[in-house]
């Protein structure tokens, strides 16, 4: 849990404001500020609608609203003759979709809107009812993507792919573009599995890579499990660290490792294993001729159940920490070609190097820096208001108190020890 939360806050590691949080070396983050970004070729759907709800009929987890469902899987997904959520190819000119695999598929199925205009209620709901996604996780990550690329404050709504603030800000918004999930350096990050670095690729770091996908299926030989994807982490890390002058590997990175473990954890069908017949479903591709080829859609594979357990936040954050010290690396980021500078962040990660002996203090650090320096810096910098930082706050703060964190909440511009 402590890494994961750690993780969510790569807003904080990734733009320059953080120069004024105490134990910060910001030194290489200066270029790593928010790039602002324009897509008017972005699919429009001048009739959006919602996501398909579930019913009596299909109850699937029962999660409506944003509320916790049942918390039980092992059921069909999609259920027979639930066509409310039958698998649809997404229209190129109305639909959008992104870097994230799985909120494809859930798109692709009707669990969020199809033409990927989401809500932070619909995420909450389709990571309940599809993946049997624990109920503080599926929070944890709305509250990041809502957050940190669309309009938490206002309008609940997130682009799952291109911008599209002009849909999902609210009426008079004063906010920076809502970049939507392809924005680079808020939930979408270097060395991803399968898309490109931002800046290795003119700014596509949203499709589908076929060279990728095909290194990823050979590191995992017929079963993308932890210690298959632990090794292609790192040989990820080290091709973006080798051919990216602009590479960044901050805290917020961490996620990546909770992404890769959604392949085992969540994506094969109950007590399976995250096969190459999977990894090619959610993955939208087909094989033709002995190659890897996009399909055009990811999809849930046939005949498959949710997993039995619900994948909650101490979950994953196990994942997080196993994936990641199995094959360690160094966070910090490139200054040019060859120009590796390590991080340094308090007593959490030394000259790039993470610091794991530090238990629950990790976590409450982090709380302090996001209710402490983190509003108004954040604020003057990309131009979100500090009402927008207060409602990730309060939203987080519940997960720091089951673990006993103290919360210094104001909107002062330096971080109080406690």
């Amino acid at each position: 849990m402590l890494i994961l939360t750690l993780a969510l806050v790569q807003g904080a590691f990734a733009f320059p404001w953080v120069a004024n949080v105490q134990g910060v070396d910001s030194s290489i983050l200066k270029r790593s500020a928010l790039l602002e970004r324009d897509t008017p070729d972005c699919p429009f759907n001048s009739n959006h609608q919602p996501a398909a709800p579930v019913t009596s009929k299909y109850p699937y987890n029962n999660a409506k609203d944003g509320k916790p469902g049942n918390g039980k899987g092992g059921y069909l997904v999609p259920a027979p003759g639930d066509t409310a959520h039958e698998f649809r190819k997404p229209n190129p000119k109305t639909d959008i979709r992104g870097p994230c695999p799985g909120l494809n598929a859930a798109a692709n199925h009707g669990f969020l809107a199809r033409d990927g205009i989401t809500t932070y209620n619909e995420l909450v709901d389709a990571q309940q009812n599809l993946y049997n996604v624990g109920y503080d996780l599926a929070n944890l990550l709305a509250i990041a993507g809502v957050g940190l690329d669309g309009d938490l404050v206002g309008t609940g709504k997130l682009s799952i792919g291109c911008d599209t603030t002009s849909r999902t800000a609210s009426t008079g918004n004063v906010l920076a573009d809502e970049l939507g999930l392809n924005g680079h350096n808020h939930f979408e990050a270097d060395a991803s599995l399968t898309r490109n670095d931002y800046f290795l690729a003119d700014g596509d770091n949203y499709r589908w890579n076929a060279t990728l996908f095909t290194q990823m299926l050979e590191y995992c030989q017929g079963n993308c499990n932890l210690e298959a994807l632990s090794k292609y982490r790192e040989a990820r890390y080290q091709q973006s660290l080798a051919d990216n002058g602009n590479f960044f590997f901050g805290p917020g990175s961490l996620l990546l490792y909770g992404a890769a473990s959604f392949l085992y954890e969540l994506m094969p069908t109950a007590g399976g294993i995250a096969d190459e017949a999977t990894m090619m479903s959610f993955f939208g591709a087909d094989k033709v001729n002995g190659e890897y080829v996009w399909n055009g859609g990811e999809r849930i594979p046939p005949n498959w159940r949710a997993r039995v357990e619900p994948y909650d936040n101490n979950k994953v954050g196990i994942q997080i920490v196993e994936m990641y010290l199995m094959n360690p690396v160094l966070f910090g980021g490139n200054v040019g070609r060859n120009n590796f500078n390590g991080l340094n962040f308090g007593a959490y990660i030394k000259d790039g190097k993470l610091n794991t002996d530090l238990g629950d203090n990790t976590l409450c650090l982090v709380y302090q820096a996001l209710t402490g320096g983190f509003p108004s810096e954040l604020g003057q910098l990309i131009n979100l208001p500090v009402a927008l930082v207060n409602a990730m706050t309060a939203k987080i703060a519940p997960m720091a108190e089951n673990i006993g964190c103290p919360l210094n909440h104001n909107s002062g511009s330096s971080v109080s020890g406690g």
